[in-house]
């Protein structure tokens, strides 16, 4: 019989593949997987009797790039049993990032960082350099942003790129394919993801095509543009001939509500015809994004600076407001959740906040964004319940939280409690609830993103696969986290390891820090 490090016996293997459970005890020796079957003998011994065993969850849509920075414990993640963060979403990345951008992040990219905090890396190399220094509890995986890439050849111009500028943005993402990244994420209602056509996205995507990476984009659009926009992510993947990742699938808007069975036909006859496209969820009817995404992109352009000084003007406030937005249908949908200067109005709508200063809505908004620099976040209730159970039915999802690895020491404010609940709600609320049963639920935060970003050791309970593995309580795993109390971590997850070293323990964080950058290979 076979001697492990550490034995977790007498638990219900959920492995990950999607197949029920089973009984069996799991060695591990050093960060690996060395055994699976009965009788195992270890050093140190775990009894997970009546607990689940399952590969450690992996988050394939984050935004933890600056928040493992200043907070490396990943506090509201690990707590799920999220042992890898995807990070780099959105069209938004730590790298690269060239003189240029660190001033302006310095400048504009401060309302959830200390105030000593600095933008000081360059690439992808030194990014990993300044994290492995100061360490990790959990596995990082990187995409490379294409708003992050534009900028630094662009800034925030909204027009197409010359035929020198497009080479030099492609030249940017095959440097940062080269260096590990496993893919490029856009953000096409971002500043300056939006400034791009169909075109630069596909000849962008087309360099992704030698490396087999990852195209993940938040679509131009989930609400009233949804279905044009998914078409154009398909077609995407289809001319560039490459995998993609649609990120965060829903339907905003009551006016378009219910017709997730049309979005979701969209991926599967895209997948009829060859196309390999997926996506991920998150398990909530809220969004959340920054205060200045609900200003027309023509409001955006030339940065935040020339957006502050635009909406000082009355004039430009009239055109915003004789735009159709589909937000002003209920403003009492969008609640604030960090404005730095402003700390009452976090929590308050802003209907309220219009209310309360005599203004209109518009009026309050612009008003709010000058005096907090540009950034303050919000949470938009516009996303139908219904709709997020008949996403979640689907065999092709997955679970990503859209969230950062947060504590309620590290940031500031109040967030959205997919920072602390996504993983153990999809499984303590929606399984029980019978939306879907419990090892698919499991695989979909394990071997399905796992195989979709292309981690090979990675999201199975399987003999020579690293020992990331979480250990919960299937009958009182759950979120605890509220749109109105936020910071609260999960309950259930009882152990978690990354690379085979426990970093919860008895649902206690260890103060270890295992984790590692993954890159992926050339080879």
């Amino acid at each position: 019989m076979q001697s492990s490090e550490i034995v977790i016996k007498n638990g219900k293997v959920l492995d990950g593949s999607g197949n029920p459970w089973f009984y069996a005890d799991i060695g591990v020796t050093g960060e690996t997987i060395t055994y699976i079957g009965k009788d195992a003998k270890g050093e140190t011994t775990i009894n997970a009797k009546d607990l689940m065993v399952a590969p450690g969850f992996i988050d394939i849509h984050s935004h933890s790039d600056l928040p493992l920075l200043i907070d490396p414990r990943g506090m509201s993640k690990v707590t799920q049993g999220v042992t890898t963060e995807v990070i780099g979403n959105c069209g938004t990345s730590a790298a690269p990032m060239n003189k240029r951008l660190q001033n302006y992040r310095n400048k504009y990219a401060r309302s959830q960082t200390a105030d000593d905090f600095v933008y000081d890396w360059t690439d992808w190399g030194s990014y990993i350099k300044r994290v492995e220094q100061q360490g990790v509890a959990l596995n990082i995986a990187p995409l490379t942003g294409h708003g992050t890439i534009r900028q630094n050849v662009m800034l925030d111009d909204n027009r197409a790129p010359t035929d020198t500028e497009l080479n030099q943005m492609k030249q940017l993402l095959r440097d940062s394919l080269k260096q590990g990244a496993w893919g490029m994420s856009t953000g096409l209602i971002y500043t300056p993801s939006q400034y791009a056509d169909t075109e630069e996205l596909i000849e962008l995507a087309k360099v992704l095509k030698p490396f087999d990476a990852l195209y993940a984009s938040h679509i131009r659009g989930e609400g009233a543009t949804v279905i044009p926009a998914i078409k154009e992510a398909i077609e995407i993947g289809r001319k560039a001939d490459v995998r993609v990742q649609i990120s965060h699938f829903k339907v905003c808007g009551a006016k378009n509500w219910g017709i997730s069975d049309q979005t979701l036909q969209l991926v599967i006859d895209a997948r009829n015809r060859g196309i390999d496209v997926d996506f991920d969820q998150y398990p909530y009817i809220a969004s959340s994004t920054g205060l200045a995404a609900l200003l027309p992109p023509w409001v955006h352009e030339g940065g935040v600076d020339k957006l502050l000084e635009r909406i000082k003007s009355k004039e430009i406030r009239d055109r915003v407001k004789a735009e159709p937005m589909e937000e002003m249908e209920d403003w009492s949908r969008l609640m604030v959740v960090h404005a730095r200067n402003n700390p009452d109005y976090e929590g308050l709508n802003l209907q309220e906040i219009a209310d309360k200063e005599q203004k209109t809505p518009l009026d309050a908004i612009c008003d709010l964004l000058l005096e907090e620099n540009g950034q303050v976040m919000i949470v938009l209730f516009e996303i139908d319940e219904a709709d997020v159970r008949r996403i979640m039915s689907s065999h092709l999802g997955m679970v990503g939280s859209d969230g950062r690895a947060v504590s309620p020491e590290s940031i500031p404010g109040k967030v959205h409690p997919r920072y602390y609940g996504t993983f153990t709600r999809a499984i303590g609320h929606y399984v029980r609830e019978g939306v879907l049963p419990l090892q698919h639920a499991v695989r979909r935060m394990t071997s399905a993103p796992a195989r979709r970003l292309g981690l090979q050791d990675r999201g199975l309970i399987r003999e020579g696969y690293k020992a990331d593995i979480t250990v919960f309580d299937p009958v009182n795993v759950g979120d605890k986290a509220t749109f109105t109390d936020p910071h609260q971590y999960s309950e259930g997850i009882e152990y978690v390891f990354v690379n085979g070293v426990p970093i919860i323990e008895k649902g206690a964080f260890t103060e270890k820090y295992p984790g590692r950058v993954l890159l992926k290979s050339l080879s």
